[in-house]
């Protein structure tokens, strides 16, 4: 599935580079490294969009277009607030998830 026209508006785009604290903002991390993670896995992202109700979608196969070298998949979920929020919230839903799992 690719984005299209009939989701432009309702859904984003979230690649694991736009989280990834070890990654500089020209390497494509959007949001601020104090509020970002250490190399997140698809499976993070999923499972934090999940419990955060934005009914993910896995895309497997899909590169990131500036390292399209590397296979590194995408999730996209919905759009209920600005997407740099959205960001701010599955990073911060990974994080706890970490601190879960090291208890």
């Amino acid at each position: 599935m690719s984005i299209g026209r009939e989701f432009k508006g309702s859904k984003i785009i979230v690649w694991p580079h736009y989280i990834d604290e070890t990654l500089p903002r020209s390497k494509g991390r959007k949001i601020a490294k104090n509020k970002s993670v250490r190399k997140p896995s698809l499976e993070e992202l999923k499972t934090a969009a999940e419990l955060l109700n934005l009914n993910p979608i896995v895309e497997n196969e899909k590169r990131y277009p500036r390292e399209w070298l590397s296979p590194a998949g995408r999730v996209i979920v919905d759009k209920k607030m600005p997407k740099n929020k959205t960001l701010e919230l599955i990073a911060s839903k990974i994080l706890e998830l970490r601190r879960k799992h090291r208890e």
